[in-house]
């Protein structure tokens, strides 16, 4: 199952990725091998805005007909945005995960801690150790 994993973006190993708005702010989504693995989304509880949280913190649900998993925050700050599209189309999430399908946006508390998670070849390698 090959699964698209662009090269801008930052990873965590729970498989959520992170881009860098350059506005002071960074938008969060679940990676392409996450939502394949999910199968298609019925239901998304978007992040609440307004919440400060920790790296690692679960910040939001996605449900699939198969499952429902937690989200969780690749960086410490506040959640500043959560992608209000999803509550009529969380489909979104599986068309588009790295565009229309995002989670929500945050605002970190300390921006370089984007530059300590997983680059692309990094990510790509614990994909390679998870199969």
């Amino acid at each position: 199952m090959s699964t698209s994993i662009p090269e801008e973006l930052r990873y965590n190993k729970s498989h959520e990725w992170v881009r860098d708005d350059g506005d002071g702010l960074f938008t969060v989504g679940i990676t392409d091998h996450a939502q394949k693995a999910l199968g298609d989304l019925v239901y998304v509880e978007a992040a609440e805005v307004g919440n400060v949280v920790s790296a690692d913190d679960a910040c939001c649900v996605v449900e699939s007909v198969k499952a429902a998993s937690d989200v969780y925050s690749p960086l410490d700050g506040e959640i500043v945005e959560a992608n209000e599209a999803l509550e009529d189309s969380p489909e979104l999430v599986n068309n588009d995960p790295y565009g229309d399908g995002w989670l929500f946006r945050i605002k970190p508390t300390t921006p370089a801690d984007f530059d300590a998670l997983l680059d692309a070849d990094a990510y790509a390698g614990l994909l390679s150790e998870e199969e």
